[in-house]
């Protein structure tokens, strides 16, 4: 009997490639604590006699061997055949590995990567048998290093407070691609321009050489199955780049919002001597995402966020989202609730959200995991990953927002250390020469430095306090006169703004509150535990108002959309299901109009 592959769909929908293979399934594995792998060749010989189900790793259920306990050391293997010709190449694809991956095929070094959520790549055209079976041979390791960006994966032994089970190895799909020998299409980068009504589109190719005739790149862009534009261009260099008009006969364009989220398909035929040798499928979405004064605005008109922060666990798989239609589910749930958008929080998904986001109209707020030290490395490592990501996730119309740091995650000091400020600084000047348009945000929660947005995370109970707070004191707070944010876990509170930063008129985003818990003894939540689903709506209610008074806010997220592990202050149990009548969360959300 077959076993049925676990996440069979394309893993990334807008540069899904004709010819593909997915390599998620059954395959052997090893711990190897004792790091004794490299040295005996195990990528050669070694037999693994355990068995994991690819993507999930080790720590969770649907893996298949669900141990919790730390393994720093890891080996993965298993054999295949391509399902191509020696005229192609064949290229591996990792969507995600945590952390540092080495890879291996019929014995030979194929590559290395570190990072554990960009996604990356190896040409293994000169290791394969085209004829017969391949081995691959895969070690990760992992550790608590505080230097690498890990999110909510816990630095210590064990879980506490918001930090959880680590994620060690393979945790997105693996699989094959197969194109032409000499020429690449590589990526494709697309740029809406919503007020010339058009669409740019940048296209990168791979070859040694390029020859003048040889290659020819057809291009069609269609909505809702109608033909809008259609051009073709001879394939010379390695960059191209053309504006494409995409008015309709009636010189209309549709633009993509929550409401209406339109779509264009796009589809790419790389052709040499008259036949197909590449066929590519992507879409694009038309919209504006700007800033004005103190306001957002999406397609040229105001911009209320009503956000809720999503990190992305559930129980049996952990960071791994079980299926595609548990990530269609999410974004469902969410938009059911009366919530416009979500903040992705410490994590960046697996890129069939953003797919659904797109698809189902959600916005998006991007956010890498954080690091908890401050050092070369640690700036090596984030600034290498984040570029990457911001980079790979730039076509998604859903995504309005970078968060690149949380807290002063990893700049613990950047209120007062001018390294750590130049480090933010350099980071926001780098992803805007990547992506000049959306807005980013230096450091969502308080300490902001350069920032197109600025943000507040509050979690004091009193109501009094929160009123007083953010309906008196206002102009003492963005003066830097006054902190916030004086509770449990933030012993003296914290100022807005950076040392040598001042408030400038942005936008202000009331980013993190609530985090009210049901009373659970093994739980976790910000502050006093409620017993009842009329005192937990009360409370949020209250919350709102206050919010509702403040008119200078722009948005908010609420904490948060599921339980996570210990964390118990979900709108949403771990499972999914309602902890509070629907009815009520949606009344919560329509308290602000």
């Amino acid at each position: 009997m077959v076993k049925k592959i676990p996440r069979p769909e394309h893993p990334r929908p807008q540069f899904k490639r004709e010819k593909w293979q997915n390599l998620n399934g059954e395959w052997n594995f090893a711990f190897d604590d004792q790091n004794q792998g490299e040295k005996n060749r195990w990528y050669q010989k070694q037999e693994f006699k355990s068995r994991i189900t690819v993507p999930f790793t080790f720590e969770t259920e649907a893996s298949g061997i669900g141990d919790r306990s730390e393994h720093n050391k890891i080996w993965y293997q298993r054999t295949f055949a391509v399902e191509a010709d020696s005229q192609q190449k064949v290229i591996l694809n990792f969507a995600a590995v945590d952390y540092l991956t080495k890879v291996w095929i019929n014995g030979s070094f194929a590559g290395s990567h570190a990072g554990g959520y960009d996604s990356f790549a190896f040409d293994i055209s000169d290791f394969i048998n085209y004829q017969g079976e391949n081995n691959i041979v895969v070690k990760v390791e992992d550790s608590r290093s505080k230097t690498q960006p890990r999110g909510k994966q816990t630095y210590k032994k064990d879980n506490f407070l918001c930090w959880y089970t680590r994620t060690t190895g393979i945790w997105q799909t693996v699989w094959l691609e197969f194109m032409d020998q000499k020429l690449q299409f590589e990526k494709i980068k697309i740029t809406p321009n919503i007020d010339q009504k058009e669409v740019e589109l940048e296209y990168s190719f791979k070859a040694d050489e390029f020859r003048a005739g040889e290659y020819e790149l057809i291009t069609k862009i269609e909505f809702e199955g109608q033909l809008i534009n259609k051009f073709d261009f001879e394939v010379s260099q390695k960059r191209h780049k053309y504006k494409i008009n995409i008015e309709d006969q009636n010189n209309e364009i549709k633009l993509w919002s929550p409401a209406e989220p339109n779509l264009y398909d796009l589809k790419f035929e790389l052709s040499s001597k008259g036949q197909i040798v590449d066929q590519v499928n992507s879409y694009f979405g038309m919209r504006k995402i700007s800033i004005e004064e103190d306001k957002v605005f999406l397609n040229n008109q105001p911009l209320y966020q009503k956000l809720i922060l999503d990190q992305g666990y559930w129980p049996k798989s952990l960071l791994t989202p079980p299926s595609d239609q548990a990530l269609k589910k999410d974004v469902e749930l969410i938009k059911e609730m009366g919530f416009n958008g979500a903040r992705k929080h410490q994590k960046i998904e697996d890129d069939r959200f953003y797919y659904w986001a797109d698809k189902l109209g959600l916005l998006v707020w991007a956010e890498i995991g954080s690091t908890y030290e401050y050092n070369d490395q640690a700036v090596e490592e984030f600034s290498s990953q984040w570029l990457k990501i911001v980079k790979e996730l730039y076509n998604h119309p859903s995504i309005i927002t970078w968060v690149p740091f949380n807290e002063s995650w990893g700049i613990e000091d950047v209120a007062k250390n001018e390294k750590q400020q130049n480090f933010t600084e350099s980071i926001y000047y780098l992803t805007k020469s990547i992506d000049p348009e959306r807005p980013i945000i230096s450091n969502d929660g308080w300490e902001h430095t350069i920032s197109d947005i600025i943000t507040f995370h509050d979690y004091v109970e009193s109501f009094d306090k929160l009123r007083k707070t953010y309906l008196e004191s206002i102009d003492q707070l963005l003066d830097n006169k006054k902190v916030f944010n004086n509770q449990e876990y933030i012993e003296g509170g914290k100022f807005i703004m950076a040392d040598n930063y001042s408030y400038r008129g942005q936008p202000i985003i009331f980013s993190e509150f609530g985090g009210i818990a049901f009373q659970d003894k093994e739980g976790w939540g910000y502050g006093e535990q409620v017993e009842t689903k009329e005192e937990l709506s009360r409370r949020m209610n209250k919350l709102m108002e206050i919010i509702r008074e403040a008119d200078y806010f722009e948005g908010y997220c609420y904490t948060q959309l599921t339980d996570v592990e210990q964390e118990k202050n979900g709108l949403l149990d771990e499972n999914r299901e309602y902890k509070l009548d629907l009815e009520k969360i949606i009344e919560f959300n329509q308290i602000v109009d």
